[in-house]
């Protein structure tokens, strides 16, 4: 048996085609972007490691390993380092939440799970930030950082954002 193929119809002649780009978003790059209306914002607390509060402001969407990227250009002590940028391949994005905002979250996906086997100062409500994303139902969360975080591939350096 034989199988016939057809060639794709001719192109008009006259017909011009188009072409549209978005505009280049980098890792983190919308958690740089302001929020659009007053409804977007997300208000939480975050403890840093030496047990200081502070009140801070994302926006609905943004993953909260790259707000805390954007933030630290303001404070260093709103530090997160995600070594292997949102990839599920490291725990240095480790956060404790608090009760209430840990059961408003899905549950942990296995390999989640696994990185956060590797964390240090785990707890029964640690996640891994690059996991969180904002909403409104997240307004009012208490973000502890663990006192302290490894990075096992090389502990002191520490990489920064882009």
């Amino acid at each position: 048996s034989t199988t016939t193929f057809s060639a794709a119809p001719p192109r008009t002649p006259n017909r011009a085609l188009s072409f549209t780009a978005t505009r280049v978003l980098r890792h983190g790059s919308r958690e740089r972007q302001p929020p659009s209306s007053p409804d977007e914002v997300v208000s939480f607390k975050v403890v840093d490691r030496e047990g200081t509060n502070h009140e801070v402001k994302g926006k609905v969407g943004d993953n909260l390993l790259y707000l805390f990227h954007h933030l630290q250009e303001s404070n260093d002590k709103l530090y997160l380092e995600g070594a292997c940028e949102a990839s599920l391949a490291c725990s240095t994005c480790h956060v404790i939440l608090d009760e209430p905002t840990y059961d408003k979250l899905e549950e942990p996906v296995e390999e989640e799970d696994d990185m956060l086997d590797m964390a240090t100062c785990l707890t029964a409500t640690s996640r891994l930030g690059c996991q969180i994303i904002l909403s409104k139902e997240l307004e009012g969360m208490t973000v502890t950082f663990p006192k302290y975080s490894k990075n096992f591939y090389v502990d002191g350096h520490i990489p920064q954002p882009h």
